[in-house]
């Protein structure tokens, strides 16, 4: 019988393409892969190490396999990724219950791994990052029709707050031939939206190329006959540039869809951040983005409470984000990582007050979405289906307006039998909360 494994994903996209590639290898090595881990023999976790909340989930859900491990379900558990990564030796002499703790490099020898810990042996090791592979075969463990293609690894922007360049290391693009020969791979293979993903996109090809090669990899994306869509994230407002708005214009594939981690607006905490943009900056690329692509959703994500943020600089903050309307936003309180030039700080902000913050930003923007929403009433989309709510007696998906997992949905009536993956024109007319609710339109 076929040994049973479960392998559990945490954090963000750019984790799951790796837990994507670890998959693959276990099971072309005839490992049998099972989605719970109380139905596996080995448990892997492909930890998320970026912020406090993240360890924190990292950590329960350690404690939870622990748990199964002590009763007998499960015989071993591997632990890998950016909370190991990060901190080594020390996670592998605190959570004794791993029988293997290992980089992010370490992912490449999942197999060997494996085999070792069922051999009885603990292993721990640590490969270098830079031998961290760029490309591997995967299997998709998204909703089959659309799936992240991760562009590049690392990262060298080196904001103050970020913890990713030590845990990840610098920037490393991935080729483009690489990167196309992937894309077309998942096009053949029925998906029709793809997720253009990297700790910043934008930077794409300056290390290998000299400039950024975003605009031609998007080109060439949208020239492969079977994607529907292709969408792209993290993309940094100073390399937002005229060339990148054009294809996002012209390119009829490309969804009008711009995900901008600006993380504020005041420029002395944007200087703290080592962020490159000023709010001036800010303000004139915003304008024009909606110019050149006028129905573009526009998404950013916002910290509140960074050492030294004066209520004043908060205030402004609140007013940026009232005068900007932005479609989709998150706000985040700061998070104190160790490591890191902002934890060393002066005048840190008190935990509550960080949060209280957030809060304020994100009732702020409940209105905004509320209006934006109710605005589209009466309107026409295209959308794609997701499933069907058997409760709600109706299917249910998304819109161009909305990437997988951090964005809402559109629920759909239809008296049609609809497909997963089919692309519908649906007619607008009621909103909930974050979401709409359409009907399908006649054709």
């Amino acid at each position: 019988m076929a040994i049973r494994v479960g392998l559990v994903s945490l954090g963000c996209s750019k984790n799951l393409v790796d837990s994507e590639r670890m998959l693959y290898k276990l099971k072309a090595h005839g490992y049998k892969l099972v989605t719970e881990p109380g139905e596996a023999d080995i448990a892997v976790v492909n930890t998320c190490g970026f912020i406090q909340s993240a360890k924190e989930e990292a950590i329960e859900t350690i404690m939870e396999l622990a748990a199964l491990k002590a009763d007998g379900t499960l015989k071993k558990i591997i632990l890998t990724g950016c909370l190991t990564e990060r901190y080594k030796e020390e996670a592998a002499d605190l959570i004794e219950e791993a029988d293997a703790v290992v980089g992010i490099t370490d992912q490449k020898d999942i197999v060997d791994i494996l085999d070792k810990v069922l051999a009885n042996e603990r292993y721990v090791n640590f490969a270098p990052k830079m031998e961290a592979p760029l490309t591997g075969k995967r299997i998709i463990s998204t909703l089959p029709f659309f799936a992240y293609l991760k562009i590049a690894e690392g990262c060298s922007n080196c904001c103050s707050y970020c913890a990713i360049p030590q845990i990840r290391g610098p920037y490393r693009s991935v080729p483009m031939e690489d990167v196309l020969k992937e894309a077309n791979w998942m096009a053949e293979n029925g998906v029709t939206e793809i997720i253009v993903i990297a700790q910043d996109t934008t930077r794409y090809g300056c290390d290998l190329y000299g400039e950024s090669r975003l605009p031609e990899l998007l080109r060439k994306l949208c020239a492969i006959e079977k994607l529907h869509w292709v969408r792209v994230l993290y993309c940094y407002p100073e390399r937002i540039t005229d060339e990148l708005l054009d294809v996002m214009a012209e390119e009829e594939k490309m969804v009008p869809y711009l995900d901008i981690p600006i993380q504020h607006c005041d420029d002395d905490i944007l200087k703290a951040m080592n962020r490159q943009s000023s709010e001036a900056e800010l303000r004139e690329l915003i304008a024009k983005i909606r110019t050149r692509i006028p129905d573009i959703t526009i998404r950013t994500t916002l910290i509140t409470g960074f050492p030294g943020e004066t209520k004043e600089q908060f205030n402004r903050l609140g007013d940026f984000v009232q005068d900007m309307q932005f479609d989709r936003l998150g706000c985040f309180p700061y998070s104190e990582e160790e490591g890191t030039k902002a934890a060393l700080m002066e005048d840190q902000v008190e935990e509550s007050e960080r949060s209280h913050r957030a809060e304020i930003i994100m009732q702020q923007q409940t209105d905004v979405s509320l209006a934006k929403n109710e605005a589209k009433i009466g309107t026409r989309l295209e959308a794609v289906i997701e499933g069907y709510d058997k409760y709600a007696g109706c299917y249910f998906g998304r819109t161009k307006a909305d990437a997988p997992d951090i964005d809402g949905k559109i629920f759909i009536k239809s008296d049609n039998r609809l497909k997963l993956g089919q692309y519908i024109t649906v007619e607008v007319f009621d909103t909930m909360d974050y979401d709409l609710i359409a009907e399908e339109a006649e054709a």
